[in-house]
């Protein structure tokens, strides 16, 4: 349990804070950093039981039908990990509090900060390789949100785009990869998987389970050829840079190489492709670094050069450089940390990140200088600093693994240039910027930050030095622990002494720190660094310019596609359609021997076929009419809706006739009301036309198709009803409603209970709908001969007002309808709450009792008008909308508290004074959902359709008002 409660607590921590106020800033950043510090405790609480190889578990039950369990493991990596993303996590929301402006939207920064440390954990923590995939997606999606924070900036917006489309492009393809890799071992669970290394690498689909797990582990991790995001994604805020970007989203992809290193590691193809990838990104990266003139892009080439590092010690394929792979991880993450926080101080204090406008700070800014000096020094492998420890590692390997696959000279050679580029963008780092004469002309004067806003910088700049001079008593546990859990009993013996000897690796170190520092001087006094405007030998290289033309193309080629195989109207669509329909229906019933089965058909009854005809006559009516006569159309149709809930009810079915019935009532108001809005259509005789002779050939083309629909699906009806019924699950629910979900009326219990998921999903894809119908309709703007009132009401008589503007309905043409409305409202909300309280043993429920309550409301609109009503009561359908979700969401989540599948119901019966004994299903709750949430959807539907009137009130007020500058306009 506690597992899960570490994972849950930042989601409802980011939760809490999206309603938090826009001017707390204090409590929001108090609260972030609550979460933050009890995930860090209570990580580093679960030490003891992790150290030795110990694997922390929860369980519950998922989808157990396929197989999947939600699941979640701890074992040393996965600690690791979790304590890096919480720790430096709460290091960050310090500097952020102090960081951010006032101005800036903080409830929405943290809010999006608290899910994206939730969505780590997720990764880190998952037992289940597809409840990784579905973590790995989250994070993507909540760091998009994260770099495009100051959405109003073009350049966060395209950064933000670009790392989505990359990572969620890596994330699909790692799914794939997971399918695969489930598909060989037969199960997603990751101890299975790590248990079946034998097995998976001698399978003939290793190659394809490799690549597609690498595609998604290298574009997350910015490796080559994906390396190009990264940058761009520098547009984000600091802190999230220093997050993201040194300890958390950036390492998923090698935290991912290193999870299944034990079962895809150990062949040519891992080693080519993983090894391959990485050399490149660490010569690259670093090439790169050297010549940028922003802050934060020179720490971002840097990152994606020790990532590549890192991804390169893991394509070496030894258990050392698996070990080293690991120690970088840590040590990387706590510099460049350390650098990223530096940098926002910069920034924040002289209001710019321009190398070549920064110099001489060491004498304004003297301790930022130092702390940001000893994490640069420590990114180049400085001696008694935590870097060092763990490039002299990388260092041995290249030398060993080199000799071993016929790479002698070639990779350690690599690994040295690699070093001296790195040695070379720290000098730049820090002597372009703390010394030299001093800055001119910046946009702030600079001076120290707040004492808080540096203490993160400070603490993580004394871990890599007292990693770097005592790793011994400090960081050996920990790395002894994370690597257990990969290797196990393959551990090899490793030391972390800080002398060796004098050895090959050292001289390495000591050749890449002079050559490095050589390097850095000539490239600044033939160069003049500051002077670069792009990277000398490879710019004609760049990712940027390859990632916008594949967009340009991807996007040529659907609009091809969609102007040659698609329509812009939606008749055609439907004409092809329903060909395709015919065609198909035709092809299946050739096999039937006979239309009519062996079971004889039933008596005719008079009224029943009178009824149906009813109907049909109102259905040919509606299309005849809907073209030019819309209110008719509207009316003919809701007759045959009428036709087919008196059908519900004949045939026994009342829930579903209540259903159509509102439904129906609900429908034609709300399509009234858009047809208010649509400019009328005359027919050709009215314009003295003549009909074209084309148009009657599409409308015999139409008729012929819509009588063969209709001709097919009564042949497929009569031929199903004269056939022997087979038996179904039908049975099942009929049986198991009351003693399996606590309720009599099995329609509702199979909708709350048996199918809940379903619904779920349905309720989701309504509120969905609604929040799109409101979003379309802000933009919309009446027809200009829609605005004037419709003579039905210009005919009443009226007095000055036309009720628009907010005037009391009661006291016009309206009293005695406006007044019965607003004595109606009490009564049907009543309705629909014993609607609902019913619903689960008689006719009723929460989706019922949302349609009523709604028709409630909307009766309150027709008669009081929209400002009327909306300065009278305060609906906000869109909490509505999240409210309901929340409960559904909630009542499955309750059922996975107790260890139970998720939407497992209950049924309680608590025994009330004065009542006895009550059912009380734990469904309760989720048809509660069900019930707020089609009220919600249903009103702000309504609120987008009739605020057009507001709007079409102001328009008309412009327009007199600009024919009539002397008049006063209406109101």
């Amino acid at each position: 349990m506690s597992l899960l409660i570490l994972l849950v607590l930042p989601f409802v921590g980011s939760a809490v804070a999206a309603f938090l106020p826009a001017n707390a800033r204090n409590r929001e950043a108090w609260l972030a950093g609550a979460i933050a510090l009890a995930g860090t405790v209570q990580a580093a609480l679960m030490y003891p039981d992790v150290s030795y190889g110990g694997v922390l578990r929860y369980e519950a039950a998922w989808l157990p039908e396929l197989g999947l369990s939600f699941s979640l493991r701890m074992d040393g990596l996965a600690w690791i990990f979790a304590l890096m993303v919480t720790g430096i996590g709460l290091l960050v929301v310090l500097y952020a509090r102090y960081y951010m402006s006032p101005e800036d939207p903080v409830p929405r920064f943290f809010s999006f900060l608290l899910a994206f440390m939730g969505s780590m954990l997720g990764v880190v923590m998952s037992g289940n390789l597809i409840q990784m995939a579905l973590f790995w997606e989250l994070t993507s999606m909540v760091s998009f949100l994260l770099i495009g924070y100051w959405h109003h900036r073009a350049d966060a917006r395209r950064g933000a785009r670009m790392a989505l489309t990359v990572t969620a492009a890596g994330g699909l393809c790692l799914f794939a990869g997971v399918l695969v890799l489930g598909h060989i071992v037969g199960s997603y669970e990751l101890d299975d998987v790590l248990a079946s290394g034998e097995l998976i690498r001698t399978h003939p689909v290793y190659t394809l389970a490799l690549v597609l797990i690498a595609l998604g582990a290298l574009t997350k991790s910015a490796q080559f050829p994906f390396h190009f995001w990264l940058p761009h994604a520098m547009a984000a805020p600091t802190p999230v840079s220093a997050y993201l970007h040194s300890a958390t989203m950036v390492k998923a992809g090698v935290f991912l190489l290193i999870r299944l290193w034990p079962v895809l590691a150990g062949t040519s193809d891992w080693f080519w492709i993983i090894g391959g990838a990485g050399l490149c990104t660490l010569l690259v990266g670093a090439y790169a670094a050297i010549f940028q003139q922003d802050l934060k892009g020179l720490l971002a080439y840097s990152t994606i050069s020790h990532l590549g590092l890192i991804t390169l010690l893991l394509g070496l394929g030894s258990p050392l450089a698996t070990v080293a792979a690991i120690f970088h991880t840590m040590n990387h993450a706590t510099f460049k940390a350390s650098l990223f926080m530096a940098a926002g101080i910069i920034d924040h204090e002289c209001g710019t990140r321009d190398m070549r406008r920064l110099s001489g700070l060491y004498r304004l800014m003297p301790v930022t200088a130092t702390l940001a000096m000893v994490a640069a020094a420590a990114m180049a492998g400085v001696p008694l600093l935590n870097g060092f420890i763990s490039k002299e590692m990388f260092f041995t390997e290249a030398v060993v693994v080199g000799n071993e696959v016929g790479m002698r000279f070639a990779l350690p050679v690599a690994a040295t240039v690699a070093g001296a580029f790195s040695v070379a963008y720290s000098w730049r780092f820090m002597h372009d910027v703390f010394f030299g004469p001093p800055p001119r002309d910046l946009p702030r004067t600079p001076h120290e930050p707040v004492r808080w806003m540096r203490l993160p910088a400070e603490l993580l700049a004394f871990a890599c030095l007292v990693v770097g001079i005592v790793p011994a008593y400090t960081i050996a546990p920990f790395l002894a622990t994370a690597a257990r859990a990969v290797l196990g009993e393959q551990v090899p013996h490793y030391s972390l002494e800080i002398w060796h000897g004098f050895t090959l690796p050292l001289l390495m170190s000591f050749i890449a720190l002079g050559g490095g520092s050589l390097f850095y001087l000539i490239l600044q006094k033939g160069l003049r660094l500051r002077t670069v405007e792009r990277l000398p030998l490879i710019y004609r290289f760049s990712g940027k310019r390859s990632f916008e033309r594949i967009l340009t193309l991807a996007t040529a080629l659907a609009d091809r596609l969609t102007n040659s195989l698609g329509a812009r109207g939606l008749q055609p669509q439907l004409v092809v359609i329903v060909m395709v329909a015919v065609g198909v229906g035709l092809c299946a019933a050739r096999g039937l021997p006979s239309l009519r089965g062996p079971v004889a058909p039933g008596a005719a009854d008079p009224a029943f076929a009178l009824l149906w005809v009813m109907g049909i006559v109102c259905a040919i009516g509606c299309a005849y009419q809907a073209k030019y006569h819309r209110l008719v159309a509207l009316a003919l149709i809701g007759g045959s809706g009428l036709a087919v809930c008196i059908t519900f009810l004949w045939f026994s079915a009342p829930d579903l006739a209540l259903t159509q019935l509102l439904v129906e009532v609900v429908t034609t108001i709300l399509m009234l009301l858009g047809l208010r809005w649509l400019p009328s259509r005359k027919e050709p005789r009215e314009l003295g036309l003549r009909t074209p002779a084309s148009a009657w050939v599409h409308r015999g083309r139409d008729l012929l198709l819509s009588v063969g629909c209709g001709l097919g699906l009564a042949g497929l009806s009569y031929a199903l009803l004269t056939r022997p019924y087979p038996d179904t699950i039908s049975s099942y629910f009929l049986e198991h409603a009351l003693p399996g979900g606590g309720g009599a009326n099995v329609v509702n219990v199979l909708l709350v209970d048996f199918r809940g998921f379903d619904t779920m999903g349905e309720i989701t894809v309504l509120g969905t709908v609604a929040l799109t119908v409101y979003a379309l309709l802000r933009r919309f703007r009446p027809a200009p001969e829609s605005i004037p009132l419709p003579h039905q009401q210009t005919d009443q008589g009226k007095p000055d007002g036309d009720g628009r503007g907010g005037v009391d309905p009661s006291t016009g043409y309206l009293t005695v309808p406006a007044v019965l409305v607003r004595l109606l409202l009490p009564a049907i909300a009543l309705f629909a709450v014993y609607l609902f309280l019913r619903g689960h043993n008689q006719p009723g429920g929460g989706f019922v009792a949302g349609l009523v309550l709604s028709v409630a409301f909307i009766l309150q609109y027709m008669m009081g008008g929209t400002v009327w009503v909306e300065s009278r009561l305060r609906l906000v359908p869109q909490s509505w909308i999240g409210l309901g979700l929340l409960f559904a969401v909630g009542t499955g989540l309750g059922a996975w508290l107790f260890g139970y599948p998720f939407l497992t119901s209950h049924a309680f019966h608590p025994t009330l004074p004065l009542i006895g004994e009550v059912p009380l299903p734990s469904a309760f709750l989720f048809d509660l959902g069900v019930f707020v949430l089609v009220v919600g959807a249903t009103m702000l539907i309504l609120t987008a359709l009739a605020h057009q009137s507001i709007r079409s009130h102001r328009a008309a007020q412009h327009t007199q008002a600009a024919a009539e500058p002397g008049e006063r306009p209406w109101n």
